[in-house]
């Protein structure tokens, strides 16, 4: 069976009891100790300095009525008592560096304390700090008589158990003035400074929103936020022309050929082979609502088009079809492309961007806001948590080690948030009794660093006559500078892709930097993508950073070209 510990303060006046009469009275501390059915295993009192000697009486009664339960105290300095930020402070830190065990399970003493302290005590063990459910004692109802047991009761907070209050405050909640900024835990003033720029335009405008950012940095779910705060704008103004009642979202990297213009325009019955039936589309039923493309840039050159002429003539044609339809709708879009770029290489249409440009935003990285990591490891427990029905925590050392991978060169963050949501899930689900631990958090690094294909440089000595790394692809490759020979597995590497004049006349570095470089290339999807790994620091000292054309050129120096490598 599992231990028992009980956590609290020790009650200065409820359980004082310097007089010899102590034991004809209720004290809630000692209480705990008087019930049959209640057996402690461990009580950890805290208390100051200043009441060592009550600490003391305390230790000495409880042993005479509980003789197995062991009594441990623990020092709090508290200037205030009833200071709010002070007493959760020192509670927090009380928490972080307590060595929680398996097979224990934890009460947490409500009854002594300042009110100041019950409300701390509550708010850490609902957020998930303490592993712990609470436990409160009072003494017998009838004050004449002497009764020191009490009573005593447990308190499960079960948040299924609230799920109808929940709801009701969901609901309430949603009839009041919502802001992105409340639901905004950030300490990157770009950030802040973004977001409030954009709940300006949410409420003010209804102009396109284009919003710029690489995969996982949160756009879909800005998106999601800023149509909920447009929605009870529209809902508290009558001059809005949008009831904004629809939310219309659809990722343009699933739709190609006649497959794309049927979703998002519809189609007439028998405008294609297959067409059994007419289909009205995306852009119909998003009609006096928003209409969320993710993706944007995926989108092929007619779409663009069809797409153009609805937003700027308010009316389009389903495919097959010779009457128009007329559409109202706002319009917001997402790329993890530089759709400026996209535009001069021609693959996306000048005049749509411009339709588009009135209001874009750029979307930080993960990499770029790594002072919000903490909060968003926290967030991700709480909700992780929520989902389960558990309280997952960090041990002290396993969040440092988590955080301090995190936070460093090595932790690329390719994925970005979703990344980090992913590693989250992770380690919640392997973690034993719901605590993560050290050996799970090192687990987690080897795994990460496998999916981010970090190279690892060994065997760098003697003049560099040998350098090993491993690839992307864990496939080891080994550069000979003497004969300049650069072999991957059994094959040459630059041989594959170099004539013969110019393995004869490359010098040592430029060949180990062109190996590495191929690798690379071979190892990623696109150009793009090889670029910002390649180029992942530099990139932050230009002016107009473009990654894929800094790569292209120096492939162009030798007469390579991405699309060729690893064919």
């Amino acid at each position: 069976m599992n231990k028992t510990a009980v956590i609290g303060f020790l009650g200065t006046t409820l359980d004082n009891g310097f007089s010899s009469n102590r034991w004809q009275r209720w004290r809630p501390t000692v209480s705990l100790g008087l019930h049959d059915e209640l057996l402690v295993d461990e009580l950890h009192i805290l208390y100051s300095k200043r009441d060592k000697r009550l600490f003391k009486i305390i230790v000495d009664d409880v042993a005479q009525v509980s003789s197995h339960t062991k009594v441990i105290g623990h020092h709090v300095s508290l200037s205030s008592p009833w200071d709010f930020a002070e007493v959760y402070a020192e509670l927090y830190d009380f928490v972080a560096g307590f060595d929680f065990q398996d097979k224990t399970d934890y009460l947490l003493h409500l009854t002594t304390g300042t009110h100041v302290a019950q409300i701390c005590w509550f708010l850490l063990v609902e957020a998930g700090f303490i592993p712990a459910d609470l436990i409160q004692t009072s003494p017998c109802p009838r004050p004449d008589q002497a009764d020191p047991q009490g009573r005593y009761q447990v308190i499960d907070l079960d948040v299924s158990r609230y799920d109808g209050l929940r709801e009701r405050f969901e609901a309430e909640k949603q009839q009041h003035w919502q802001t992105l900024q409340a639901n905004l835990v950030t300490q990157n003033v770009a950030y802040q400074k973004l977001i409030s720029d954009i709940e300006k335009v949410a409420t003010r405008s209804t102009a396109p929103i284009l919003l710029m950012g690489a995969t996982g940095a949160g756009k879909s779910q800005l998106a999601g936020q800023i149509y909920a705060l447009k929605k009870a704008k529209a809902s508290s103004t009558t001059q809005s022309k949008y009831t904004l009642d629809k939310f219309i979202e659809v990722n343009c990297a699933t739709l190609r050929g006649d497959t794309a213009m049927s979703v998002l325009f519809g189609h007439v019955k028998g405008a294609f082979t297959g067409a059994a039936t007419s289909r009205e589309g995306l852009l119909k039923s998003a009609d006096g609502g928003l209409l969320f493309l993710d993706e944007i840039g995926e989108l092929g050159l007619d779409e663009q088009a069809m797409l153009l002429t609805a937003l700027e003539e308010q009316r389009f044609y389903p495919l097959g079809s010779d009457t128009p339809i007329s559409v109202s709708f706002q319009l917001m879009a997402g790329t993890n492309k530089d759709l400026r770029q996209v535009v001069a290489d021609g693959e996306f249409r000048a005049d749509l961007f411009a339709r588009l440009n009135t209001w874009t935003f750029f979307l930080p990285s993960l990499k770029d806001r790594l002072e919000d990591l903490p909060a968003n490891i926290d967030y991700e427990l709480a909700r992780l948590g929520s989902e389960q029905q558990q309280q997952y925590r960090f041990t002290l050392e396993a969040r440092q080690r988590y955080e301090s991978f995190a936070m460093s060169a090595d932790a690329t963050w390719q994925g970005n948030f979703r990344d980090l949501t992913a590693s989250m899930i992770r380690l919640t689900t392997l973690a034993e009794s719901k605590v993560i631990r050290n050996d799970d958090v090192q687990a987690e690094i080897e795994r990460l660093t496998h999916l981010w294909g970090l190279p690892n440089v060994s065997n760098v000595s003697n003049g560099y006559n040998n350098l090993t790394k491993n690839s992307l692809s864990n496939n080891k490759f080994k550069i000979d500078l003497d004969s300049k020979t650069i072999e991957q597995g059994s094959g040459n590497i630059l041989s594959q892709y170099l004539d013969e004049e110019t393995l004869t006349t490359i010098d040592p570095f430029e060949a180990m930097q062109l190996a590495y470089v191929i690798t690379v290339c071979i190892n990623h999807k696109n150009q793009a993508a090889a670029g910002r790994y390649l180029y992942e620091h530099s990139r932050d000292k230009l002016k107009s950073p473009n990654d894929s054309d800094r790569l292209r050129k120096y492939l162009m120096k030798f007469g390579l070209k991405f699309d060729e490598l690893g064919m």
